[in-house]
């Protein structure tokens, strides 16, 4: 309780300036853990691998028209949808092997850049929380210094310990917002980590299938020479 109201005085005191700079940084930093946290756990879920086995069936059977409305009905809940339907509509439109990965690789990249966006910023805040914590307890100590230059004798030993104290609180302080946003940014990046893992699987699984079952263009040409003949 004690720490708590020291911390309390903290934001009234001389410094204050550096105490209320790390509480915003621990505010920008629980609005990034949460809505990542949803996104991540709530949304997303580890299953675009099995996804793509029942895409590959209807690919194997020939049935990419089928096999592209269903990805296009899963690309409103799953990523994978969104990239299968790339792929499959550049083997419907008679693209060869280089076209399907392009454009698969197109939309695998926007899609995994969602998964890990915004989370780099987590351990930024940390860094700076620690950083402003120190600065706080540095420029502290100079003014608590400075105070008992012309102070009291019988009164130095007072006013600098209360400085110290105040001073601090920014460092404590600092590292209270800093532990959490690094602990959850180790959390949320296996989390991504894992979750686009998933996703290039899957993908991948798709398009060794239409590696396999499409229509190339130099196919597709040779036919009215032949017919010509």
């Amino acid at each position: 309780m004690e720490f708590l109201l020291s911390l309390g005085r903290g934001f009234t005191s001389g410094d204050a300036i550096w105490m209320w700079a790390i509480l915003a940084a621990q505010v920008v930093s629980i609005a990034i853990i949460a809505e990542r946290a949803f996104a991540l756990f709530g949304s997303r879920k580890t299953n675009q691998k099995e996804l793509s086995k029942v895409l590959a069936e209807d690919i194997r059977a020939g049935n990419l028209d089928k096999a592209l409305r269903r990805s296009l009905q899963m690309g409103t809940k799953e990523p994978l949808g969104v990239v299968a339907s790339a792929g499959i509509q550049a083997a419907m439109d008679m693209g060869g092997k280089e076209e399907i990965q392009l454009k698969m690789d197109e939309v695998l990249l926007e899609e995994n850049s969602r998964v890990e966006k915004r989370i780099g910023f987590l351990a930024m805040f940390a860094n700076v929380a620690t950083l402003l914590g120190l600065l706080g307890t540095i420029t502290g100590l100079i003014h608590s210094f400075a105070g008992i230059s012309n102070a009291n004798p019988a009164e130095k030993a007072t006013i600098l310990s209360q400085g110290i104290s105040l001073a601090m609180n920014t460092t404590a302080y600092g590292l209270i917002v800093a532990v959490p946003a690094l602990i959850m940014y180790a959390v949320l990046q296996n989390r991504a980590s894992r979750l686009t893992d998933d996703l290039n699987k899957g993908a991948l699984n798709l398009f060794i299938q239409l590696g396999y079952h499409y229509e190339p263009v130099t196919a597709k040409k040779e036919v009215p020479a032949q017919l010509g003949r």
